[in-house]
């Protein structure tokens, strides 16, 4: 059945939990702020696994402790890219999700990956894009002499952080920063960010219309 189905309960209709995955390859510091979202009853979902491609993710030692199943699909195990995309897609298939949350997920998706989920997956940037797109966002920020960063959450393209913008929140770039001190101060907007958008989506209050996506 469907978990996007809406059941009537008492006269009143209540929307079915969906089904989140989510993908890390490191820490997994937002992947703990959607399962912290979660368990308190603040996204309508539930964390049905997690994926990584990195066998000493410190993510997996996390799923561990809270007894959320985790898969790992190690990147170099594979010869190739293509091999491994294969795989890492009827791993996300089996589990049948209704929105997957990469969360330090280092790797940019094919086209054929996108297409399977396209706007059901979401990722999370620390800039406010389109600026600073890719690696070290942070650095690149503090280099260039902006007065204001941010984070940004956006449903994931083909492209390196250039799918449509969902939610964006901005923090001061303050006189002395580096990019740690930078980035300590966009992670707490990332770590509230990330799952409001979540909670959006699993209410259905999330429409995308070309590159816009419009709030409910």
């Amino acid at each position: 059945m469907s978990s996007d189905l809406w059941f009537l309960v008492k006269g009143v209709c209540v929307l079915s939990k969906k089904r989140i995955l989510i993908m890390a390859s490191g820490r997994g510091s937002n992947m703990e702020a959607i399962l912290d979202a979660v368990q308190a009853g603040r996204i309508n979902g539930e964390v049905v696994g997690v994926i990584s491609s990195n066998p000493r993710a410190q993510a997996l030692e996390k799923c561990r402790k809270r007894g959320i199943r985790s898969v790992v699909v190690d990147r170099k195990s594979f010869s190739t890219k293509s091999t491994w995309e294969e795989e890492l897609l009827a791993v996300c298939s089996s589990f049948e999700p209704d929105l997957i949350c990469l969360a330090g997920f280092m790797h940019i998706l094919s086209s054929s990956f996108v297409n399977r989920f396209r706007g059901r997956i979401m990722n999370i940037h620390p800039s406010l894009l389109p600026s600073f797109p890719g690696l070290a966002a942070q650095r690149q920020a503090v280099e260039y002499g902006v007065k204001v960063s941010g984070c940004t959450v956006h449903f994931v393209d083909e492209g390196m952080d250039t799918g449509p913008i969902i939610l964006q929140a901005a923090v001061p770039v303050k006189d002395g920063d580096d990019a740690d001190t930078l980035a300590a101060r966009i992670l707490k907007e990332e770590h509230k960010l990330y799952p409001e958008a979540v909670r959006l989506f699993c209410e259905d209050r999330l429409r995308l219309e070309g590159r816009k996506v419009f709030k409910l």
